[in-house]
């Protein structure tokens, strides 16, 4: 049984929890997140912890916005788009049983800004900011960090976040550009 709470956006996403792992779920009831749900998932971070497992989509990261702002210290679970997309819907619900277990084992955590490893001057050299293929680059960046997409000013933010290692960002990178140079031979 998983100790926190998972805090996800509706039913079926508990459904699809429930049939991965043992735990429990708070449902947010969507993106109109309300000071009820707010306090819910306050009360569970104090008494034992919550996971926020939303959509990787921009419903799911409003939510995961939220939250992040009201609750610190609240750990996250990402899956990238490709592993929640089902006949063109995007969510937790369609996920399998693999892809959410292993979101779960790779949780992040956040952190104070001042134990950020990751400067602004790293995302611009590893083209993840003002370069043409900005937005390709993250995308892929994000999934091999396992903190899914998101533009230029929050992938910074969840590099501090969920505090990314200056070792761990290398490594991406240069599986990013192993790739990259792969694609370009003939």
């Amino acid at each position: 049984m998983i100790k926190e709470i998972i805090v996800v956006e509706g039913k079926d996403d508990t459904v699809a929890i429930k049939r991965a792992v043992e735990a429990e779920t708070i449902e947010t009831g969507g993106s109109a997140i309300n000071a009820e749900v707010i306090r819910r998932i306050r009360l569970a971070q104090e008494r034992r912890g919550v996971i926020v497992f939303t959509d990787p989509d921009h419903a799911g990261e409003r939510i995961r916005k939220i939250i992040a702002k009201e609750i610190p210290g609240a750990k996250h679970a990402f899956l990238t788009q490709a592993a929640a997309t089902s006949k063109g819907d995007i969510g937790v619900e369609n996920a399998s049983i693999q892809a959410i277990r292993e979101a779960l084992a790779n949780v992040r955590t956040d952190c104070p800004e001042s134990e950020s490893q990751i400067s602004w001057d790293d995302l611009l050299e590893a083209g993840l900011i003002v370069h043409p293929q900005a937005a390709a680059r993250r995308l892929a960046m994000g999934n091999r960090l396992g903190i899914g997409y998101c533009n230029g000013k929050q992938f910074y933010n969840r590099c501090r976040m969920f505090q990314i290692s200056r070792e761990e960002f290398a490594a991406a990178r240069d599986e990013l550009e192993q790739e990259a140079d792969k694609e370009e031979r003939p």
